[in-house]
């Protein structure tokens, strides 16, 4: 039986929605505390015209944002250290970190990266639930049909169909990439897109080149997210 009746009507209305293996019972049940900062995150979110004009870099405006929100409600970026023991041998078993962790629950969010870093965190999630060093993954993705407003802003190109949206997810979750542990995901839908004017969109692009000439004295590389 599915629990995504526990997901309020609110949100489902704002993004698209799926579960594997009751997660959202889970978070609900075992993980009272992290599912209420689930909820109140992505009611305070809003997709920005300036932030999708301005697009990405080492990580996109639209991540930091989801990501930062997180971080303030006292999640963190985790780096799990991971082996196996077979008899007297230690068999190191590493994992990629966490976008945001607490009490058991692993969120990840993916805007705009290529889409085989769904099967990445997937894998993540299913070594770390086998490990009990978790109960339950999360996943904040972008809804397909977002891809109408980036052709409007002209960034369609930027939003490419091999890049992580949720018609490229729910079949791998669905295929079992998760293995046993519960994943809830939610996809941002064009409901939840917002013009905040041409103001906003000069002002975030003279953030990103100020940001990119940092990234440059550092060495830093630009990657899209």
């Amino acid at each position: 039986m599915s629990t995504l009746h526990l997901v309020p009507d609110d949100l489902q209305r704002l993004y698209r929605v799926k579960e594997w293996r009751n997660a959202a019972g889970v978070l609900a049940t075992a993980c009272p505390g992290e599912w209420q900062d689930i909820l109140d995150v992505l009611r305070g979110f809003r997709l920005l015209r300036s932030e999708v004009v301005v697009g990405g870099g080492n990580r996109s405006l639209i991540s930091r944002r989801i990501d930062g929100a997180f971080y303030a409600r006292g999640w963190i970026e985790k780096d799990f250290a991971t082996a196996f023991i077979v008899d007297d041998a230690t068999i190191q078993s590493p994992t990629h970190a966490v976008d945001c962790f607490r009490g058991g629950v692993a969120l990840e969010v993916e805007w705009n990266n290529k889409d085989p870093f769904f099967d990445r965190d997937l894998n993540n999630f299913r070594l770390l639930f086998d490990l009990r060093a978790i109960q339950v993954g999360v996943i904040i993705t972008r809804a397909t049909e977002l891809q109408d407003i980036f052709r409007a802003e002209g960034k369609g190109t930027s939003y490419g169909a091999a890049t992580t949206h949720h018609e490229k997810l729910w079949p791998k979750l669905e295929g079992g990439g998760g293995g046993g542990c519960p994943v809830l995901t939610f996809a941002i839908t064009p409901a939840l897109y917002v013009d905040d004017g041409d103001a906003a969109v000069t002002s975030a692009k003279a953030a990103q080149a100020q940001r990119r000439a940092e990234a440059r004295r550092k060495g830093i590389t630009e990657e899209e997210d």
